[in-house]
């Protein structure tokens, strides 16, 4: 079995590292990741106390404890890797694909 093999426009081997998760302890909602994905893979979400998630937005009763980030498309990502690089926290993990 062959597999692609991606190279940069001046040659450079490059391996995409798509993303995986995003650590909901570390994540502050900052949103710096969702504005530079042009791919469409994140979604801004509320938690209340419980931990369950919620529309960030519709806090009419005031149970939203925080905001985090999440994964909402994740066959959208390209592995370019540009929302890690403007994440603050090291919340996301990012892998390439297994051989």
């Amino acid at each position: 079995m062959s597999f692609v093999t991606f190279t940069t426009r001046n040659g450079t081997p490059w391996t995409p590292k798509y993303l995986t998760a995003i650590d909901q302890e570390l994540c502050i909602g900052c949103g710096r990741c969702y504005k530079v994905c042009t791919m469409g893979v994140l979604k801004l979400m509320g938690t209340n106390e419980d931990g369950d998630m919620c529309d960030p937005f519709d806090d009419d009763d005031g149970e939203i404890e925080r905001k985090v980030m999440t994964i909402d498309n994740a066959g959208n990502c390209i592995g370019c890797s540009s929302c890690n690089a403007v994440c603050g926290t090291n919340a996301q993990k990012h892998e390439a694909l297994a051989a």
